[in-house]
């Protein structure tokens, strides 16, 4: 049914573009009125960007924050689909892949280490917005669609005191194209593509505008994209099932906008997504269960784009998010209240027969048909959340000010079962727990958390004379989470477990900024931010090998990050307006950094404190068009980013945390260039062409990766022999990963309201690696997260 969908998809693009090019005679008035709108299209606009990064509409270059916000079009031109893409193309962003639908977001090289799915209590760094609406929840950070969007904000540095304690280092927001009244719109994009060495892939997308009279109008869109896969997974009689990590993407949003009069407008709305997928992009380097160092089990050495697994690792994630924007102009000032309630449920499997492995069969010993049976993993979040802001604001001649209150009331469930279906009979071991866990359920847990918080912030920015302004902002914060956890199977310490975590603060901020000329404003600012703390889960003792319980254990709880923020910048418009040069210097200090760390052989994970740590860096970007058929942008972000403080137990350094080692998960020398060539044609039509280059730079996935001796995995560590007598002792692999290119094209014809392209991305066919991706510790299995291969692809988009 997938290759049917996909070959239809194909057909109807190549549809298009013979409706869009035809072969026939075109009327001469139909000729002039397209070629004047295709130049329209084509030509480059030059004025400046409205943004709301303080939450009231400014030209981009005119806020003194280090704000970039790329178009969906400059998206769609240079290649991007999903957040991971944004980042690339925007300095100081950076977005860590780790699997499906768990995309974990960093600013400017601040970060604590990979958030594993099993960490349900970890607080994000940077906040995430759908227009006025949270929709942050840490590791599993919604890729919302970016099809009928007018821009992403991405809001480098603390933005704590308007955004919250989400925003430590920074803020990402998706802004949509709102209703519009008396305009009729309708837009439809059509996509097919081919993966090298993979499957088809395509989608559809629709967005239309509709008046509803003349004081109301409806906007509707809906998206349906099919992912193809590009991973092969190799199975334990070693036939090969290829691209298994396929799925698909399906939703829509619907809002309506009334204005009764000339001061009210209500902006109600609803949005849904879906995303399915079959497996991961998850390449095994190792796996006890498949490698090539065995005697007494079938040697498996895998490819560059394998892995190993017993059965399928289905992924579902469902958003539904319902918010009300209602907005009163009071004569001067305006009153903005924004309601927003979120849904989220997230089922994650995983093939944990390697994991299991290592503890039944290496661990304890047991044969090799119990070591075998398939352990599914299952993760199952449901998290709902609240919210309410209301906030006046007000722009005088000399004071522009914003003051606000927020509250949030969240909660979230989190579940993890391990069912071994026929570990009992065959191993003659009671499993069955006094709690949860049922027969052959060797794992199983049942956690709740509750989350409130209540806020109020303001800002005020005056105008001090005609080229200076002063800004001064204020956030109060009070927040607490309980949370109930219960622990049962043989894999843990049976347990029931009540916690508590609470905090208040203030986080301000304060920015002066210049007019140096009439192009050039120069910019500084002192800002705090700050990210809540929270509760452990315990150790899974029965698992843990030599001192591990002992360095690992006794940490209940982790306090609250605290940020401090030092920066200087300058925002140029450079030939007439044809051109912008920004940049900006930085210098964050980090108080009890919330570093994730893998409690060693535990099979747990536990968030530690560290101290101190900094973060300095520089970023600048520079977007110039000489000339209405040429242009090109250039941006960039060096880091350097460390820790402050050591984690010692016994006179040893633990865990890769190690005064003076980097900061996880950031590079520390990011850039992207791209640029545009346009040209006129016969018939009333332009060509475009667009190429775009990006670069990475090397990185940890975890602060632990840089631990001695990790990378090293000693082959003859458990009791029970996997597959030994080996070949070698031990395996090694460079838990550095290591930096990336990809560049991506695309060439297009425009032609009225009509848009045809083809496009490859990752032209060189880059095999990148994102992320490392470890059971036990590295010794049950090793694998790296990696990204798309070469694409090829058609594209075609109408507006009318």
């Amino acid at each position: 049914m997938k290759d049917v969908s996909m070959k239809a998809l194909l057909a109807l693009a190549a549809l298009v573009i013979a409706v869009i090019i035809p072969a026939g005679p075109v009327l001469a008035q139909d000729e002039d009125d397209e070629r004047e709108e295709t130049e329209q299209t084509a030509r480059r606009v030059t004025e400046e960007m409205t943004v709301t990064a303080r939450k009231q509409e400014e030209s981009i270059q005119e806020v003194p924050l280090s704000v970039a916000a790329p178009t969906e079009e400059e998206l769609r031109d240079r290649g991007a689909e999903t957040l991971e893409d944004v980042s690339v193309n925007v300095a100081g962003f950076t977005v860590q892949n780790a699997g499906p639908g768990q995309s974990q977001v960093g600013m400017r090289g601040v970060s604590a280490g990979r958030i594993i799915r099993d960490q349900p209590g970890v607080k994000e760094q940077v906040g995430m917005y759908l227009d006025e609406s949270v929709i942050s929840l840490s590791l599993f950070t919604p890729d919302i669609d970016l099809f009928d969007l007018s821009r992403v904000e991405v809001l480098r540095g603390p933005q704590g005191t308007l955004f919250g304690s989400g925003s430590l280092s920074g803020t990402v927001r998706y802004i949509t194209n709102q209703p519009r009244i008396g305009v009729s719109e309708t837009i439809a994009e059509l996509n097919a593509n081919t993966i090298s060495d993979g499957d088809f892939g395509g989608s559809a997308k629709v967005a239309a505008n509709v008046p509803m009279g003349d004081t109301a109008a409806m906007r509707a869109v809906a998206y349906f994209t099919e992912y193809g896969g590009f991973m092969d997974a190799v199975q334990p009689d070693l036939r090969v099932n290829e691209d298994v990590n396929d799925g698909n993407r399906f939703g829509g949003r619907l809002a309506f906008l009334f204005e009764p009069n000339e001061r009210l407008s209500i902006t109600p709305r609803i949005v849904y997504q879906e995303v399915e997928t079959d497996g991961w992009n998850r390449i095994d380097v190792f796996n006890i269960l498949a490698n090539p160092f065995t005697t007494t089990r079938p040697q498996v050495t895998l490819g560059d784009r394998r892995q190993f697994t017993q059965f399928e690792e289905p992924f579902t994630d469902e958003f539904f998010l319902g918010d009300l924007n209602v907005e009163y102009d009071l004569g001067g000032r305006t009153l903005t209240s924004i309601t927003s309630f979120t849904n989220r449920d997230i089922l994650v499997i995983r093939d944990a027969t390697a994991l299991t492995a290592s503890i039944t069969g290496g661990t304890i010993a047991l044969p090799e048909n119990i070591y075998t049976i398939d352990a599914p993993l299952f993760d199952e979040t449901g998290a709902e959340s609240f919210t309410q802001e209301v906030r006046l604001s007000s722009e005088m001649a000399r004071w522009q000010w914003v003051a606000g209150a927020f509250y949030s009331d969240s909660t979230r469930d989190y579940a993890q079962n391990l069912p071994v279906i026929g570990f009992t009979a065959l191993s003659g071991i009671p499993t069955a727990g006094t709690k949860l866990a049922e027969t052959d359920e060797l794992y199983k847990s049942d956690l709740h958390y509750d989350f409130t918080q209540l806020a109020a912030f303001g800002e005020v920015t005056y105008a001090v004379n005609e080229r200076l302004d002063l800004t001064g902002g204020l956030r109060w914060y009070d927040f607490e989470e309980d949370r109930v956890q219960i622990f049962d199977g043989i894999f843990a310490d049976p347990i029931d477990s009540v916690g508590s975590v609470s905090a208040d603060g203030f986080a301000p901020r304060v920015i002066l900024s210049y007019e140096l000329s009439e192009a050039t404003r120069l910019n500084a600012q002192v800002s705090k931010g700050f990210r809540l703390g929270g509760i452990n889960d315990p150790l899974n003792t029965p698992l843990c090998r030599g001192n591990d319980e002992q360095i690992y254990g006794g940490r209940p709880t982790w306090d609250d990050e605290t940020l401090w923020n030092y920066e200087v910048g300058a925002k140029s418009n450079i030939m007439n307006g044809r051109g912008t040069f920004n940049v900006a210097a930085y210098h964050m200090d980090i108080k009890d950094l919330q570093a994730s760390v893998t409690a060693g052989s535990c099979s747990s994970r536990i968030v530690i404190n560290v101290p101190d740590a900094r973060a300095t860096g520089i970023e600048a970007e520079f977007e110039l068009a000489p000339t209405d058929s040429f242009d090109f942008a250039i941006s960039g972000n060096f880091n350097d980013s460390e820790l402050g403080s050591s984690f010692i137990v016994n006179g040893v350094p633990q865990a890769g945390i190690v005064e003076g080692n980097r900061l996880p998960s950031v590079p520390e020398f990011q850039m992207a260039a791209a640029a545009t060539y346009r040209w006129t044609m016969n018939r009333g039509m332009a060509g475009y062409a667009t190429g775009v280059y990006q670069h990475v730079g090397d990185r940890f996935t975890q602060v632990s990766d840089q631990q001695e001796g990790f990378g090293t995995i000693p082959l003859d560590s458990f009791a029970g022999d996997i597959g030994g007598p080996f070949t070698q002792n031990t395996f090694t692999f460079d838990p550095k990963l290591p930096a990336y290119d990809v560049i991506n094209l695309r060439v297009g014809i425009l032609r009225g309201m009509w848009d045809t392209a083809l496009y490859v991305n990752n032209v060189t066919d880059e095999r990148a690696l994102l992320a490392i991706d470890i059971e036990r510790g590295a010794l049950a299995r090793v694998s790296y997260m990696t990204n798309q291969p070469r694409t090829f692809g058609v594209s075609a988009r109408v507006n009318f």
